[in-house]
């Protein structure tokens, strides 16, 4: 009876919110592609090769969005390695995270992930019949967790993680969620904290390990031939310091430009490559560029104009972790404002020196980690102008923050293969695929 109200209510939600919806549809694009994925049609890309009258086994690996899809690329070259037999099928949440997952993992292996209803979902249960789900983090829906579950399924939740912004959340709800996460199987926590707060919230001890965050061990992909292209430009031009700022979100990049406005009395060949976080504002960023008379170019649009004095407005998806290579100094958003701040491990794997704002409740373990080590500089919006003057001003320490940023992420390695164990203990060798459930529970 509950899942019936849950649904209910879900159903209800997603009523009086369609205005919303139906606007970043038509003003955005978003939430377009893969409509009928998302509402249970499951795309023909993903039937199974055959031989003779068995399928391979699949493991269904969701990660919602760009980051997550970062942190379980490793993850999931590792469990194809180390089980052959299965077939490794990624669902994603968001346009960007679909559209970087297909290029990780081939696009016959990648699809949306269904809506919390039923009748989304059961034709994906019936059609893959997983052995295994893995969820990236927190990803918690209890209409998918108890279908899941019934159908036969192993539940794992990967680099497990409650962030101190949703706790709060998490806490007043445990009872509700304590019935939810007795379908899940596994819990892989980043943290000993994170272990706590999940068996607080109703996992149970048994189930939950620590194995570490899996983002520590996400390897550099080879750069994209645009890194090698702006970087035979900026020599020759001879353009520079390179500021970086990447996953910026409304509101971060006044104050940045502002700021580079400033760097550039000092460094006028000075360059940003600024990143916004989200496509569906790229066009209003580049709106302000012009209104504040900063020169800039779209990187769609690059065709080797000379960038010194200037800003590249990176307007493309999946680059921005090899464009840090560039950077002299980088800046990681959504952390000058209360946005939770985003991954401060990109910038680190290239050894270059990391600033990022004082909103950071999302990465909390990473950054105090880094902090503790003096291996970042966390600064607020009055601080940002002169932190950044003071880095580019002083060669040695600035290279010295950057040693430090990757001598730190390099000494927390190992979560992949500590959590690829824990989930071989999910996964029966001898298991028959054939004997699996052929459809999902139907009960409400």
């Amino acid at each position: 009876m509950s899942y019936f109200l849950y649904s209910l209510v879900l159903a209800v939600g997603m009523l009086l919110s369609l205005p919303y919806w139906l606007y970043q549809i038509l003003r955005y694009g978003k939430y377009r592609s893969g409509f009928v994925e998302r509402m249970g049609r499951v795309p023909a890309r993903l039937s199974a090769s055959r031989e003779g009258s068995r399928a391979p086994r699949v493991i269904w690996v969701h990660a919602v969005s760009v980051g997550e899809v970062l942190a379980v690329s490793g993850l999931v070259e590792q469990i194809r390695r180390s089980l052959p037999q299965h077939r490794v099928l990624v669902s994603t949440t968001t346009d960007t995270g679909q559209e970087l997952a297909r290029k990780r993992f081939g696009e016959e292996n990648v699809f949306y992930f269904p809506i919390d209803f039923g009748f989304a979902i059961r034709p994906y249960l019936q059609a893959l019949q997983p052995e295994l789900v893995v969820l990236a983090e927190t990803e918690f829906w209890p209409n998918f967790l108890r279908l899941a579950h019934a159908s036969g399924a192993r539940i794992a939740v990967v680099n497990a993680r409650i962030s101190d912004r949703s706790w709060p959340s998490y806490s007043r709800f445990r009872w509700a969620l304590r019935r939810m996460l007795i379908h899940v199987d596994l819990f892989l926590a980043q943290t000993s904290e994170d272990g706590a707060r999940l068996q607080s919230i109703g996992a149970e001890p048994g189930r939950v390990q620590v194995t570490g965050n899996l983002k520590f061990d996400v390897s550099l992909p080879s750069p994209p031939p645009i890194v090698e292209s702006l970087r035979r430009s900026l020599a020759a031009e001879g353009a520079g310091p390179v500021l970086v700022c990447g996953s910026t979100v409304e509101g971060e990049e006044p104050p940045l430009l502002k700021a580079f406005e400033n760097l550039r009395v000092g460094h006028p060949r000075a360059v940003m490559i600024l990143a916004p976080r989200h496509p569906e504002r790229f066009d209003e960023v580049a709106i302000l560029l012009r209104q504040l008379g900063i020169p800039s170019v779209r990187r769609s649009q690059w065709q080797g104009e000379a960038l010194a004095g200037g800003v590249l407005l990176v307007d493309t998806i999946g680059e921005l972790a090899a464009l840090y290579a560039l950077a002299d100094l980088a800046f990681v958003g959504g952390s000058l404002v209360p946005r939770g701040g985003h991954n401060i491990i990109e910038p680190a794997q290239h050894g270059v020196a990391i600033v990022t704002g004082n909103h950071t409740e999302n990465f909390r373990d990473i950054v105090a980690l880094f902090q503790s080590r003096d291996a970042v500089r966390i600064v607020g919006l009055s601080e940002l102008p002169l932190t950044l003057m003071q880095l580019l001003a002083d060669d040695a320490e600035r290279r010295a923050l950057g040693r430090r940023a990757e001598e730190t992420m390099r000494s927390q390695t190992g979560a992949t293969l500590r959590t690829m164990e824990g989930l071989k203990t999910l996964v029966a060798e001898d298991r028959d695929p054939l004997a699996l459930p052929a459809q999902a529970a139907h009960t409400d």
